[in-house]
């Protein structure tokens, strides 16, 4: 085997999870899109009979349905993907070869353990980057497309996350700490639940010092405009990618001192 092979390689061995995620995003896109395109409008045509009728109603009790909450779920369902990338990537990509000795076949066949873990990590990095830019532009497109029917309040945990790039950068920092624990738990299992739990704990950390990321206004009244929604998730997007730095640079350490 050679290193220029080793890319394919990883493509053919978890081509059923690429699949997965492609299948994923591409579901969820298009859910966005039908929302957008379809929905809308029938809600915006019910809303509108109903206030010639009342003068008021609630849009989420119309016969046509909600345009905010299937929104919200769509964005819920991509905000904590991170979770299954962070088990996959204990469980299958590093963890089972390791545990298997798939990896330790693949080094003394040319291939260095650092190229090895390099590829791994890269190739569904990409994929991570590709998928999640996409679905955060059309949601950001979702969003802005139907102001009226969606309320003013992006302080929602996954709504804030899906409008930026920080949607991103959980998924890359759950890559991470999965191969990082995998290196450190050569076992699926044990890796799996590890992985899954730190980045639990790490978004229930994040999500409850979230407001102070970005120094509130004396005229906000303790409540962040929305001119801080770009600070906001830049900050928390760069904590997210220096941990995801971090814990490479770690995952390769961890290598490096195993097979020395």
């Amino acid at each position: 085997m050679t290193a220029a092979r080793l890319p394919r390689l990883v493509l053919r061995l978890h081509r059923t999870a690429l699949i997965v995620w492609a299948v994923f995003v591409l579901g969820t896109v298009g859910g966005l899109v039908w929302l957008t395109e379809v929905t809308a409008d029938s809600v915006r045509a019910d809303l509108n009979s109903c206030r010639v009728i009342t003068r008021s109603c609630d849009p989420t009790f119309l016969p046509a349905g909600d345009y905010a909450s299937p929104l919200g779920w769509i964005s819920t369902l991509a905000y904590y993907s991170f979770w299954g990338v962070a088990a996959w990537a204990g469980a299958s990509l590093i963890g089972r070869e390791l545990e298997s000795g798939t990896a330790r076949l693949a080094w003394t066949q040319g291939v260095t353990p650092t190229r090895w873990l390099a590829a791994k990590l890269a190739v569904p990095a990409l994929a991570l980057l590709l998928g999640g830019t996409l679905f955060v532009l059309v949601f950001r497109w979702a969003w802005a497309a139907h102001r009226d029917l969606v309320g003013d309040d992006w302080t929602f945990d996954d709504v804030f996350a899906a409008r930026g790039p920080a949607l991103v950068a959980w998924s890359l920092c759950a890559l991470a700490v999965g191969a990082l624990t995998a290196l450190l738990l050569p076992r699926s299992l044990p890796a799996l639940a590890v992985s899954v739990a730190v980045m639990i704990a790490l978004n229930q950390y994040l999500e409850k010092h979230r407001t102070d990321l970005w120094p509130k206004k004396p005229s906000s009244s303790g409540e962040h405009p929305a001119s801080h929604f770009w600070p906001m998730n830049l900050v928390e997007t760069g904590i997210l990618l220096a941990i995801a730095a971090l814990t490479t640079t770690a995952a390769f350490w961890t290598l490096r001192r195993r097979t020395a």
